[in-house]
């Protein structure tokens, strides 16, 4: 593999190899060709250009997630530094995941049977999984992301990695082997996407291949260290009927904005960090149209639509010379000359929000994004503070024409203070009434209480608005009788 093979007495393909001063010597396995290459430094810049992912792995159980003691790390140091002088990573990412992964097992248990290192053969396998996913894979991360339970992983320098499950923050026995192996890390999962992240450039977003948001903040600008946030994405993709289980909004609801999103209403889903704003994003858009012309525009491809035609735009950071940055309100205003039906902006943060409501105020209706604010009117007052950044002069009484004039539904999610995540509000944008836009709740999450748990217990129930404003609209696409049907259970269901 690393070299020109000869055979061995028994026939089986070799490779002649130096002497170096303490190889590890491979005695009658052919299997993986060990060669004292080049001394490689285990850094980004070495690493292979074609990175072999590890196929997916288990979940590790959280009893095998245990502090580990500094002779552990100190032994994986010193196996994992005589594995990069021994093999050609190069040639090491021609090979197929599983090969790969082979090889780099069977040149592992020479070097320890060499060394002679004292280990259970329980240890020598979490070292061999460990070294596999450090060459292959995202080292440390690498059980983490294999769980499908954790909504958040949080690393603050290397020895500190906090997980979210069931909305709760937990800190993990998790560490790297230092800072260097951390920022490693970082820049191998940040090049996937012809993005960098170093001393001149310590800020970056980017992504893992499902979707998973990653954010990178590295020294200088980290103090203790670079600090990784991924945001993981479930690799079954959320419906509204499964967040009608978790109790995140109640099935009258969620045939709500089933029908909102069939009828083609333009929505912003509005709320705070971590409140699962882009997986109701996710959601709604599974009630488009098949045929309808789809174009999404995000700073980090997130969104994960199943319809057939879609266009993903994603924005582009400046290069070393400052120069060639592609922002989220070029991306909204190109997508208006390529043909949408719908356009998705995956988060508004500025001007481009001007863009996005003149687009639903042009005829493409059924238009969505997301908005951080933490209640409908907040959200609204948020839309004018944005358009005032982006240098319009405008008189406030026109900025609110626009918006009225372009959203139909604001959609309030929240994460409550037990970590549950519910949707609050469904909220009409209704019209103005002087210089003050008028809107109205069709559905409301009332908290009643806290079980013997400490979960907070409440209910989703209509305000008794008997047609909404978007009545006519649902009578268009012949959804009327269901919408009707949907608010009257709600409140019969709230008497």
């Amino acid at each position: 593999m690393f070299g020109k093979r000869g055979n061995d007495d028994a026939g089986r393909p070799v490779t002649p190899r130096p002497a170096p001063a303490s190889p590890p010597q491979k005695t009658n396995d052919g299997a993986a060709a060990l060669v004292a290459a080049k001394p490689v430094e285990a850094s980004a810049s070495a690493a292979p250009r074609r990175t072999v992912e590890a196929p997916p792995m288990a979940p590790e159980p959280r009893s095998a997630q245990r502090e580990r003691n500094e002779s552990y790390y100190d032994t994986k140091s010193q196996v994992f530094a005589a594995l990069i002088d021994t093999i050609d990573l190069s040639q090491l990412a021609k090979l197929d995941p599983e090969s790969a992964r082979e090889e780099i097992r069977d040149i592992v248990n020479d070097i320890i049977a060499i060394k002679n290192f004292a280990m259970s053969i329980a240890e020598q396998e979490e070292l061999l999984e460990d070294i596999c996913n450090d060459v292959l894979g995202y080292g440390p991360l690498e059980p983490l992301l294999a769980r499908d339970d954790i909504a958040d992983i949080m690393v603050n320098g290397s020895r500190n990695v906090y997980i979210e499950v069931n909305g709760k923050v937990e800190q993990t026995g998790i560490r790297f082997r230092d800072n260097q192996q951390l920022l490693n890390i970082c820049q191998r999962i940040v090049s996937q996407v012809g993005r960098r992240v170093d001393e001149s450039s310590p800020i970056c977003d980017a992504r893992l291949p499902d979707g998973s948001r990653v954010n990178v903040i590295a020294p200088p600008l980290a103090i203790d260290g670079t600090a990784l946030t991924i945001r993981k994405f479930k690799k079954d993709k959320l419906t509204l009927d499964q967040l009608v289980k978790f109790g995140a909004i109640s099935p009258q609801g969620a045939e709500v904005l089933k029908i909102i999103g069939r009828v083609r209403c333009n929505v912003v889903i509005s709320g705070g960090t971590g409140s699962g704003k882009t997986t109701l994003l996710n959601c709604l858009t599974n009630y488009v149209d098949r045929d309808e012309r789809v174009i999404t525009c995000e700073d980090s491809a997130e969104l994960q639509l199943q319809q057939p035609h879609v266009v993903r735009l994603e924005t582009r950071p400046p290069n070393l010379e400052g120069e060639g940055e592609v922002t989220m309100r070029d991306l909204v205003k190109n997508c208006l000359r390529m043909r949408p039906e719908r356009i998705i902006v995956g988060e508004v943060r500025g001007p481009e929000v001007f863009d996005l409501l003149q687009a639903m105020n042009t005829g493409h209706d059924g238009s969505m994004g997301t908005i951080h604010s933490n209640s409908p009117r907040e959200c609204l007052n948020r839309m004018e503070s944005m358009i005032a950044m982006g240098g319009y002069s405008l008189p406030q009484k026109t900025v609110r024409e626009i918006i009225v004039g372009s959203i139909d539904v604001i959609v309030q999610a929240a994460r409550l203070r037990d970590g549950s995540r519910r949707i609050t509000h469904i909220t009409e944008v209704i019209g103005l009434e002087g210089d003050v836009i008028i809107t109205q709740d069709l559905v409301v999450y009332n908290i009643k209480g806290e079980d013997a748990s400490g979960r907070l217990v409440g209910e989703h129930v209509s305000t008794g608005i008997g047609r909404p404003h978007f009545w006519d609209r649902a009578r268009y696409y012949g959804e009327e009788q269901r919408l009707a049907n949907a608010l009257e259970a709600m409140e019969k269901r709230a008497d």
